[in-house]
């Protein structure tokens, strides 16, 4: 609700700057560029999440996503230790890092909804470790392909989308390995 009161007055604002400087016809050419330009790049993005979205049913349905499962579990043990013998939950929350690997936020988020469901059924009312760490985890993402960055660079005409993977892998890794070393502590001073 916040958000939408603030981007309301600043496109209020902008108009009425607009208008009382004489420029109303400049800012109403601006809306019309700027609509247009928006339903371009959402439809690329549509594009690329029907895209990866059918790539991640194909690995779900040819078991390719199951032996990721099972790649990632060992990991995800160490993370989720609470949520360990939950199978549907670990499958949950590995169906999630998996989108996340791919760069896809909005299709990982329903399969973090997901996770987060399963895992609050453990500690009901309030919020468990596990389901703390999934909610840093899925909110750094760490990226393996960022497909909807590379897709917004390609819709601006950006010559080499996925020129930017190494700087993508650090922040992510960084971003991540913080995230999770301050649940950890956090875990632990609250524990005490």
């Amino acid at each position: 609700m916040t958000m939408t009161v603030i981007w309301t007055g600043m496109v209020a604002l902008s108009i009425l700057c607009g208008l009382a400087t004489g420029r109303g016809p400049e800012v109403a050419a601006a809306a019309v560029e700027g609509a247009g330009a928006a339903v371009e790049l959402a439809l690329s993005i549509a594009g690329m999440l029907c895209l990866w979205t059918g790539v991640m049913e194909v690995m779900r349905q040819s078991g390719l996503a199951d032996r990721l499962s099972r790649l990632l579990a060992p990991i995800l043990r160490r993370l989720y230790p609470q949520a360990a013998r939950d199978r549907a939950a670990m499958d949950a929350i590995s169906a999630n890092v998996s989108a996340n690997l791919l760069g896809l936020g909005s299709a990982a988020t329903p399969l973090g909804l997901e996770a987060a469901r399963r895992l609050a059924r453990h500690s009901p009312g309030v919020a468990s470790d596990a389901l703390c760490t999934l909610v840093v985890c899925n909110t750094a993402s760490i990226q393996l392909i960022p497909t909807t960055v590379a897709t917004v660079r390609a819709a601006e005409g950006c010559a080499a989308p996925f020129d930017i993977l190494p700087a993508v892998w650090l922040a992510s890794a960084l971003s991540v390995g913080v995230g999770i070393l301050a649940c950890k502590l956090f875990a632990r001073i609250w524990r005490d």
